[in-house]
């Protein structure tokens, strides 16, 4: 790996990618209702946000709306080497 900074862009895209993924994960495409991902990352700071509507029956919404946060947080610490 470089010594470069990973971009601002290439930060806010590895972490909605991350989140994304672990929502899908989680439900199968067609079951997920609506769902939101928005990420910015702004003077190194990281905020994550996740709305997501699907069945209660699959997975707690909230739960995975939670996970799929933390997955992008932990994502673009790796994008860090952190």
């Amino acid at each position: 790996m470089s010594n470069e900074e990973p971009t601002d862009e290439e930060v806010v895209q590895t972490a909605s990618d991350a989140a994304k993924g672990l929502i899908f994960s989680r439900y199968k495409q067609s079951d997920v209702r609506d769902y939101d991902v928005t990420v910015v990352f702004e003077d190194g700071v990281l905020e994550v946000d996740v709305y997501l509507n699907a069945p209660e029956q699959e997975a707690d919404p909230e739960r995975v709306a939670d996970d799929a946060a933390l997955a992008a947080r932990e994502a673009v610490d790796e994008l860090f080497g952190e």
